[in-house]
């Protein structure tokens, strides 16, 4: 179920991995398991933008770069992206997301023994159908759009959320299961919003074997069994802590709730979750059954429980980082590291009507990486023309070290420069 994630929000066999369609190469359903791991940068030499590898494994399956990123006016999906496919944050044990992730599966495990399916290496290469159409996304919905989905062609995208795989467990028997794995998104540059983050989706079905005998109609039923489940998790990750139920609206649930918890003397919401429309149920061969479903975003609660500031730290290969955590050790506090000052550039240029903010921000993320730590808007104006400015302020800090001045001017001259040739605007 595709919901709040990391500090975003949401709209809420083996196998070869191509078939070939109408003269496309199309992604399938992978299943099998590998792993892999991240290249690491020298902090002592000069900062470039990491160059993706020309191909990586998922499931045991080769990709090539070419299959992903295209000279093709569908595709939007640029190197640096590419470049995180297969690192597969989620599944290092010695990792926050990877610690989160055996702490929720330790939850089930304990409560519901031998009851859940678990999957964290499903290829997040799905078509638009999987993304949208199997959990009911309009086809108007902004989400669906080239500004924010990542596209390889036209009918095939990286998912947005882990619930692009519910419709084909379904399909494939599983009714109860667990689902992690990293998702896609083009979106605005701070300390809490990155392009790829990590979700977990969980499904549960009934049958009528379940609910006949409790004096519930199906939704209450399940609806009651999963507020009493989540309930349960939030206690195993956060103690004992005060809880609300807020309703909520996502098109693959109904009735849909978020869960907030009071934490650190304010409300925070934990997951977004509800009762499965049962329409989804019906096209997958369970019209005899209900459903509920949640998702939660691993960066958002890890942010919180490991009290990490910057979502790029997730990302970072620094020793000073990784190891201060370990497996199993769940909630351990990050303690900084040297905090290295920021250098900030403004810049301003008159846009059109194509302009948007997150076009802007891949732009920027092309080409300083994890340098750019946020791009925020500090003034607009419509002048007696109706041409309209904006003026960005980019703040750029590594996580490692003090950039050089030298670093800094490059890397703001060949944002300027990309910006006005890309986007098509006049820099004043």
């Amino acid at each position: 179920m595709a919901v709040a994630s990391s500090a975003h929000s949401t709209i809420f066999s083996k196998t070869s991995l191509f078939h070939h369609i109408n003269g496309f190469k199309r992604f399938s359903f992978c299943l099998p398991f590998s792993s892999s791991a991240a290249a690491s940068i020298s902090s002592k030499k000069k900062w470039r933008q990491p160059v993706a590898s020309s191909e990586l494994e998922l499931g045991g399956i080769k990709i090539a770069k070419d299959d992903v990123v295209r000279d093709d006016p569908t595709n939007n999906v640029p190197d640096t992206i590419f470049s995180k496919m297969g690192m597969q944050l989620h599944r290092r044990n010695n990792h926050p997301l990877g610690i989160l992730k055996n702490g929720i599966y330790e939850y089930f495990d304990s409560n519901y023994p031998n009851l859940f399916d678990k999957f964290d290496d499903l290829c997040p290469i799905v078509s638009v159908k999987q993304n949208f159409d199997d959990v009911l996304v309009p086809a108007g919905h902004v989400s669906r759009s080239y500004n924010d989905t990542y596209y390889v062609d036209s009918k095939t995208v990286l998912r947005c959320h882990t619930s692009a795989h519910q419709a084909e467990l379904l399909r494939r028997g599983h009714t109860h299961f667990l689902v992690t794995g990293d998702v896609y998104r083009r979106d605005s540059i701070d300390s809490t919003h990155y392009p790829v983050f990590h979700q977990m989706e969980g499904v549960r079905v009934f049958t009528p074997d379940n609910w006949e005998a409790s004096g519930l109609d199906p939704t209450s039923y399940a609806a009651e069994d999963l507020k009493k489940s989540l309930e349960g998790l939030a206690r195993h990750l956060f103690g004992a802590v005060e809880m609300r139920w807020i309703d909520a609206y996502f098109p693959f649930t109904n009735p849909s709730y978020e869960l907030e918890i009071y934490f650190k003397e304010k409300w925070m919401e934990v997951l977004g979750c509800g009762v499965m429309e049962q329409e989804i149920l019906k096209s997958n061969g369970r019209s005899d059954s209900v459903a509920w479903a949640f998702g939660l975003g691993l960066e958002r609660l890890a942010m919180v429980l490991f009290d990490i500031p910057d979502i790029r730290l997730f990302w970072t290969n620094d020793e000073r980082f990784t190891s201060q955590f370990s497996e199993g050790q769940m909630g351990v506090k990050f303690k900084p590291f040297s905090k290295y000052p920021p250098c900030y550039k403004d810049m301003s240029f008159w846009i059109n009507e194509s302009f948007t903010e997150n076009n802007l921000c891949e732009v920027v993320r092309g080409i300083a990486g994890d340098l750019v730590e946020e791009v925020s808007l500090i003034d607009n104006f419509t002048n007696k023309k109706g041409l309209t400015s904006h003026c960005y302020r980019i703040a750029y800090r590594s996580m490692e070290r003090s950039l050089t001045d030298e670093e800094i001017n490059d890397l703001q001259w060949n944002v300027r420069e990309q910006v006005q040739k890309k986007l098509n605007v006049v820099l004043r």
